[in-house]
């Protein structure tokens, strides 16, 4: 277990904050106020309309860069070129870098990593956003001495009463997140429909395989973006006889075997992020990209 803490209060590739020590000064260390931070900081276009800003990422390249920023000292740099002052002052949304569920995850998570605090971001589906459905989302794990515990830093106060989640976000009870690898297999258990998996118009098992890798990677500290693509989880459509492998793979992840999670993704070149990935979601469609941090 100390080898597994030490490992997640460390930063990763994604995490690493370095020489913005400037720009850190006052932020909490503690996981709720950190959370307060970065909603402060950043805004996810599906909820630019609810807070009253026009966000069009398809003709605002500025705009679409924020959104394929992977490494949280690039989301920092360019939240202070947006507005130069102390992170710790909370942000008017207009005036916020756009990201998603992931950037608020892994900007939590190295904030957290700075401060000593054992945390990892996690790729999965949520239950509390679609009645009847599980969205595609990423939230924080972070270690309080005893137990992992659930973080959802990209629901803040309005957010919240929005969608009418009772339940405390920053201490999310079991069920209401699942892990790619816990979706997949429930679903092949039998306890859930695939189909109710996915998000706007991507739905299916294909989509929980494709998280599963990203969850894994999540896992050894490299947190990719949602839309990024590779290895052998990459598809739409599974080859026969590949539900074994998946299954291995999301059972691993869900295991809390932390050192055969190290091991399977340092040895299984089909799983561990190679320096090209495919960047499905671009403004001119997917495409091939090099991630630099992991040059």
């Amino acid at each position: 277990m100390t080898n597994e803490m030490d490992f997640y209060k460390t930063p990763g590739v994604m995490t690493n904050l370095v020489g913005l020590e400037t720009a850190l000064v006052d932020i909490p260390s503690d996981p709720q106020g950190i959370a307060m931070v970065v909603q402060g900081l950043v805004l996810h276009p599906f909820w630019a309309e609810a807070y009253d800003v026009d966000v069009d990422v398809d003709v605002e390249a500025e705009r679409e860069d924020e959104l394929q920023t992977r490494a949280a000292a690039g989301m920092i740099e360019r939240i202070l070129e947006i507005d130069p002052r102390p992170l710790i002052e909370r942000r008017e949304p207009d005036n916020r870098i756009l990201g998603n569920c992931r950037h608020f995850s892994t900007l939590t998570v190295a904030l957290l990593r700075r401060s000593g605090v054992p945390a990892r971001a996690r790729c999965g589906f949520s239950s509390y956003f679609d009645p009847g459905k599980w969205v595609d989302h990423w939230v924080v794990e972070h270690w309080d001495g005893t137990q992992w515990v659930t973080l959802d830093s990209q629901i803040d106060p309005f957010q919240r009463e929005v969608i009418g989640l009772v339940e405390d976000p920053t201490d999310l009870p079991l069920g209401l997140f699942l892990p790619a690898g816990a979706a997949w297999l429930r679903c092949q258990a039998g306890k859930e429909d695939g189909d109710r998996f996915g998000i706007l118009d991507m739905w299916g098992r294909w989509f929980i395989e494709g998280n599963i890798a990203r969850d894994l990677a999540a896992l050894n500290k490299v947190e990719m973006l949602p839309w990024d693509g590779w290895g052998l989880l990459a598809r739409e459509a599974s080859a026969p006889g590949d539900d074994a492998y998946v299954d291995e793979v999301a059972t691993l992840t869900v295991s809390g075997d932390h050192e055969a999670i190290r091991r399977r993704y340092q040895t299984d070149d089909g799983l561990r992020v190679p320096p090209r990935v495919t960047c499905y979601f671009t403004s001119s469609g997917p495409v091939e990209v090099e991630v630099p941090e992991i040059v």
